[in-house]
């Protein structure tokens, strides 16, 4: 049974773009050889890390929206423990209802982006990578749906650096 996954990996910060695409080839091949399907890859690019990992304070973010079967993970995650680049890795399942609805949205904007290229007598593929560009960055409507905790949910939380004090 196939389902919807979202693959999140962190590279070390110094990874040539060659390497992220080996990396990412390597990831389309595994898919791709058990029946798998690469929907969409999100580079966000070198950012901060909350912590530091193996010394590093910065890495570079690449998400991948995938439909897999379990046994594929399996294999997906064997890979990338073994690749020197990545720092960090998760799959995570992701809702079937919501990438559903994702997924009719960007039929629906493709269509929709579609005559007004012919109109401009623009190739589609043109518009449709400007659509893609546009929802690949993260929007003030992304950071709204970020749960806001309460006062008594607040108390359990440990504190994000342990506060020291020198003499």
């Amino acid at each position: 049974m196939r389902r919807d996954y979202e693959l999140g990996i962190v590279l070390h910060p110094e990874v040539s773009e060659e390497n992220t695409r080996a990396l990412l080839d390597r990831i389309e091949q595994v898919v791709a050889n058990r029946d798998g399907q690469i929907v969409r890859v999100n580079h966000w690019g070198r950012r901060r890390l909350a912590y530091p990992i193996e010394h590093n304070r910065d890495g570079v973010y690449t998400f991948v929206d995938m439909i897999l079967t379990p046994e594929t993970v399996i294999e997906l995650e064997r890979v990338l423990k073994v690749s020197e680049l990545v720092l960090r890795h998760m799959v995570k399942r992701r809702d079937p209802k919501a990438a559903q609805k994702e997924r009719e949205a960007q039929a629906a904007a493709a269509a929709a982006v579609t005559p007004v290229a012919a109109a401009k007598g623009q190739p589609a593929a043109v518009e449709e990578d400007a659509a893609v560009a546009e929802e690949q960055v993260p929007t003030d409507e992304a950071v709204a749906e970020v749960p806001v905790l309460s006062e008594e949910e607040l108390d359990h939380v440990p504190p994000a650096v342990e506060e020291t004090t020198e003499v």
